[in-house]
């Protein structure tokens, strides 16, 4: 028997908090929704293309997260030298492999957890450099991850809709 993605209970979005609080909520509630697209599917429904030659799968888009999580709060906002888990321009999807679906998933949701670490002692006015940018705020940050992720949920709801025709979680 294969593995299969476990469910996950939903976060629901503050609908009154901080700002910094509400930037989070709203992380966490695409955050969860990622991984409720992908409950309930074995690593290889998780890994099936939607459309091939497009190398486009859920499993694809959670190793791509895990790449963007970390290289936007560890490396760019905190500075950390760490190196990407999925190296290469098209890793996260071409090498995405259903026996490493327990683990991809399991390395997301431990980048979660980092990420919300580097957010200690954080505010919105915090600055960084990007390389090639220029200087950058938290707030602009928090506003471009949570877009990479509402932009993903739609491939996500797609991709499982082609899979077992579940739509609408």
């Amino acid at each position: 028997m294969s593995w299969t993605a476990p469910e996950i209970e939903r976060i629901d979005e503050p609908a009154v908090a901080g700002e910094l609080d509400m930037f989070v909520g709203w992380l966490d509630t695409n955050r969860t929704a990622l991984l409720h697209k992908c409950a309930g599917l074995t690593g290889e429904q998780l890994a099936q293309w939607a459309v091939p030659p497009s190398n486009l799968s859920l499993l694809g888009l959670v190793r791509h997260i895990t790449d963007m999580e970390r290289t936007w709060f560890r490396v760019r906002y905190r500075g950390e030298d760490v190196d990407k888990l999925y190296p290469g321009r098209d890793e996260c999807f071409e090498a995405a492999d259903p026996e490493h679906a327990e683990r991809d998933l399991e390395r997301l949701t431990a980048e979660w957890e980092l990420s919300r670490k580097a957010l200690d002692g954080a505010v919105l006015t915090d600055t960084f450099e990007w390389d090639g940018v220029g200087t950058m705020s938290l707030r602009w940050m928090l506003h471009h991850v949570i877009g990479e992720y509402a932009r993903h949920l739609g491939h996500a709801d797609l991709l499982r809709e082609r899979i077992d025709g579940r739509t609408g979680l």
